[in-house]
């Protein structure tokens, strides 16, 4: 072999152990989202660009997996599928307290918040030539409440209860994710659906345009449930977001809020890079979906029900947040 040809050789293989190395080095992590036309997928991804912004300084690269929502991404983070994941959260109430889904598993005591994100508002959107006006007049109607293992599946179930409708026997309930319901509303198959979003929300914007035209309709009979949970809260979707509507007025409805979860497994490093890489970005963070416009960082301490896992805790004492 020549000297060049040596050199060579040496050269790639060299190149090939440093590539190598630095894959090795690499940690890679997984945030669980959502239906891609949901808020959750970009508020995913929205983050994971921000922690990948420094990839090559803190070695942590962050990547995004459609999910079925919220149920589904707090019990793969126990279960060490993936490291984070964007609930509502009253779920992650109901997790940290063994209620609902975990009522027979207990609690999840190793959940952590992360912070919490934007607004999500139950949402009711019915066709306008089924003559639904109220939530009441949901009663024999074809209604989707939502897939199981989605967070917005039990925000449909309170509203109807609040309204004194038995989801099982008052309504022929269907059970489709939430980025299917534009298209069965269009196509006739269902009169109405629930989801919990963020606003402006693309799978609502979906059913708005179609030739069927839709009613956004109140969720206002809910006093109650405000009192006897400590995670719902009342809102309103500006009806300038859909002109495609019938609806004149804001509609008034209840919310929850998106928040970031993980697992008290995950090291602190990990999820302090993760929080730093929001806070220290937050302008421009903010800029990646028009949801997030209203954020504060004050705002994203609240609404978690769980421990503030020890990493973000560690950003947020350094910040002045804590």
């Amino acid at each position: 072999m020549t000297k060049i040809s040596t050199f060579l050789a040496l050269l790639i293989l060299g190149i090939f152990f440093s590539v190598t190395s630095v894959q090795a080095k690499a940690t890679f992590i997984t945030i669980g989202t959502g239906g891609i036309t949901g808020v959750y997928y970009p508020t995913g991804a929205a983050i994971a660009k921000m922690v990948n912004k420094k990839k090559k300084e803190h070695k942590i690269r962050a990547v995004v997996e459609s999910t079925g929502g919220s149920v589904f991404n707090i019990n793969a983070i126990i279960a060490g599928d993936i490291e984070f994941g964007v609930v509502q959260s009253d779920r992650q109430f109901q997790a940290m307290n063994g209620m609902a889904e975990w009522k027979d598993s207990g609690p999840l005591t190793e959940l952590r918040a992360v912070f919490s994100i934007h607004p999500e508002a139950v949402t009711l959107v019915a066709a306008a030539d089924t003559g639904i006006k109220t939530i009441r007049d949901l009663k024999g109607k074809r209604v989707n409440i939502g897939n199981l293992g989605s967070g917005h599946r039990q925000n449909a179930i309170d509203a109807l209860n609040a309204a004194g409708i038995d989801p099982q026997q008052d309504i022929q309930a269907s059970s489709s994710k939430a980025l299917d319901a534009s298209a069965t509303l269009q196509d006739q198959e269902i009169d109405a659906f629930f989801y919990t979003v963020g606003h402006p929300s693309d799978a609502i914007r979906e059913a708005t345009s179609g030739t069927r035209k839709v009613i956004f309709i109140d969720i206002t009979d809910i006093d109650k449930l405000l009192h006897s949970v400590p995670y719902y809260t009342k809102t309103s979707i500006p009806v300038t977001m859909y002109p495609g509507a019938v609806n004149e007025h804001d509609i008034k409805t209840f919310g929850v809020k998106a928040t970031l979860v993980t697992s008290a497994d995950i090291s602190d490093d990990i999820v302090y890079t993760v929080t730093k890489s929001i806070f220290e970005n937050f302008e421009d963070f903010k800029k990646l979906h028009p949801t997030f416009g209203a954020l504060t960082k004050k705002s994203m301490l609240t609404g978690l029900s769980a421990p503030i896992h020890p990493g973000a805790l560690k950003y947020y004492k350094e910040a002045g947040l804590q």
